[in-house]
């Protein structure tokens, strides 16, 4: 068996109920890599912060250095809301934390403290069960209208050699409304029909459907795709990268920012998430797509999430409020 040791080595200065906690999100909750990394910088953090405030390590040390393999279970068990209170006001203040930011703090240390009561019976008292999470206000995705999605995927310059790849790819996510990790992972084997099989977010499978346009990219796309130099595990994925690769998430973000800055729209604006953004505004607008099918088909674990990509566009709010009967109403006339 070939160990992952740089994995391993990752958590070699984090405390065992830290790692137990990690290793549970992995193996039972099923979480993603990057919700387990973002969990994990926050309890670094945390601790950190924490055996600083309390004055239980050297005041001029670097922050960074401070070490943690030394808090225990009686450690833990001195940790009190007003503790967790002080270290929401250090990271708002002193390392100027967003609202988004300090939510998901909030959000790391209630999982972690529920694992460490409920699971791990290392506390009997849950000192996050009165944090209160930063009310984030909410803000319309932003996405790209209908004429400006057609204008998009009439730009790509077809002479290029990475043509079809790439307008499958924007076809993809303006039809179908994938992840960006969702769309790199998507194996060739996996495509039945007008279906596609994918893994998403927690690692939960769902299926996705292929609409006209989605097929006929994929198709075009696969007969001229060359998988001559690639081995037999880098072959099975639909999307290739010139290094004869499975494409990464980064080589999409900087093709999808190409194409976009050549179609006219500003680059900084938008991303492959704004084009998920805009597969759902457009089945929503011009689909008359429910709020519980569309959910179906982003892969929203909760409706609620769903709830922002329904927004009425400001030319449905003008056309809404001209439908009043007292609109054409004028005493002055």
């Amino acid at each position: 068996m070939k160990y992952d040791i740089k994995a391993i080595q990752a958590y070699n200065n984090l405390p065992n109920s830290v790692i137990d906690f990690l290793n549970y999100l992995e193996t039972i909750k099923g979480k993603s890599e990057r919700t387990i990394a973002g969990y994990k910088f926050d309890l670094t953090v945390f601790f950190r912060f924490i055996k600083l405030y309390k004055g239980l390590c050297n005041s001029e040390i670097d922050f960074n250095e401070i070490p943690l393999t030394d808090i225990d279970e009686n450690f833990l068990r001195t940790i009190k809301l007003t503790d967790l209170y002080a270290f929401m006001s250090f990271v708002e203040k002193q390392r100027i934390n967003g609202t988004y930011a300090r939510a998901r703090k909030v959000a790391a240390l209630k999982s972690y403290f529920k694992f460490i009561s409920t699971k791990a019976k290392i506390l009997t008292e849950d000192p996050t069960v009165e944090l209160e999470t930063p009310k984030i206000s909410k803000r319309h995705p932003v996405y790209l209208t209908l004429d400006q999605s057609i204008n998009l995927l009439n730009s790509l310059d077809q002479k290029n050699k990475n043509y079809l790849r790439d307008y499958c790819i924007l076809t993809l996510f303006l039809n179908c409304g994938l992840r960006l990790s969702e769309l790199c992972n998507i194996q060739i084997d996996k495509i039945k029909n007008d279906t596609l099989t994918i893994i998403g977010k927690g690692n939960k499978e769902r299926t996705v459907y292929l609409n006209e346009a989605s097929l006929d990219s994929i198709q075009k796309y696969i007969a001229a795709r060359d998988s001559s130099k690639c081995d037999a595990e880098n072959k099975r994925f639909l999307f290739l990268s010139s290094r004869n690769k499975k494409i990464d998430k980064r080589t999409v973000e900087i093709l999808v920012k190409k194409h976009i800055t050549n179609s006219g729209l500003t680059q900084d604006k938008y991303t492959p998430h704004k084009l998920r953004h805009t597969a759902a505004t457009l089945m929503y607008k011009y689909g008359n797509v429910d709020i519980r099918s569309l959910q179906q088909i982003l892969g929203h674990e909760s409706v609620s999430t769903t709830q922002i990509y329904t927004h009425i566009d400001d030319e449905g709010l003008r056309e809404a409020v001209n439908s009043n009967p007292l609109s054409k109403i004028n005493r002055y006339k």
